[in-house]
């Protein structure tokens, strides 16, 4: 039995990946774009106040869409970085270093957003709780990867490093996930359950899972987009790439 499927052996191909990336691209913004505006709208009008915080729990329809993204992201940041190494598939070293810039930017709305939540909640703007913590820790393990594949002027060579890097770097997701209950910390637990029975009301439920939706199709609309440019960037000596880019250029 093959490990790796026909068809995703064929999308691996660089140029398949283009063409396929550049028409999935604009069908998962405007899908994001949608989705997003409707979970606003149901978060920011519609779900009631909350009979301890009022209007300032708000902040979670934000919040926390971005706070499983930065895992979630690390997570597939870490599946590439590690199909790459053992593999050594070009498309998969890309997408490992397109995803920590996304990831990043998740991992940084949330600590900011978690400020202004915990400002009126904690009176404080920032605790060295251990979830807060290990959200940081997160946020500058996404700039090590980033970082040291800049460092290094192969393309190729400096994808494999961060790659490895960010495998190490796993081991602080749980830390994350399961920082409020492992540690007593001011942080809440987890009100939403996939499977099992949530503690939160239906009517803010229902926005803050759609705003979950439009973050994930958001981040892989982004992944797409800078894998097309970086894949040009390592590609760039390819006859598929130079035709390319001379079409665009002649546009």
């Amino acid at each position: 039995m093959k490990i790796i499927p026909l068809w995703l052996h064929k999308l691996s191909s660089p140029p398949a990946f283009y063409r396929f990336a550049g028409r999935l691209r604009p069908w998962l913004f405007g899908s994001a774009l949608l989705l997003g505006a409707v979970g606003l709208y149901g978060g920011l009008v519609l779900a009631p106040p909350d009979y301890q915080q009022g209007d300032a729990y708000r902040i979670i329809f934000i919040h926390v869409p971005c706070a499983w993204m930065s895992l979630f992201g690390y997570g597939c940041m870490a599946v590439a970085a590690l199909i790459a190494l053992v593999w050594r598939i070009k498309l998969a070293e890309v997408i490992a270093m397109e995803c920590a810039p996304v990831g990043a930017a998740f991992t940084f709305i949330t600590l900011v957003t978690g400020s202004l939540w915990g400002k009126p909640m904690w009176g404080t703007w920032w605790t060295w709780d251990a979830r807060l913590t290990s959200e940081l820790v997160l946020l500058f393990l996404y700039f090590g990867v980033i970082g040291l594949f800049n460092a290094i002027e192969d393309r190729r060579r400096a994808a494999r490093a961060a790659s490895l890097l960010a495998l190490v770097g796993i081991v602080n997701l749980p830390i994350v996930h399961y920082s409020v209950v492992w540690w007593n910390t001011l942080h809440q637990g987890s009100t939403v359950n996939l499977f099992g029975k949530s503690h939160i009301s239906g009517a803010m439920l229902w926005p803050l899972l759609l705003m979950a939706l439009a973050t994930h199709l958001y981040f892989f609309a982004s992944v797409l987009n800078r894998a097309r440019v970086g894949l040009l960037a390592v590609e760039g000596g390819k006859d598929w790439a130079r035709n390319l880019i001379a079409e665009s250029a002649n546009a």
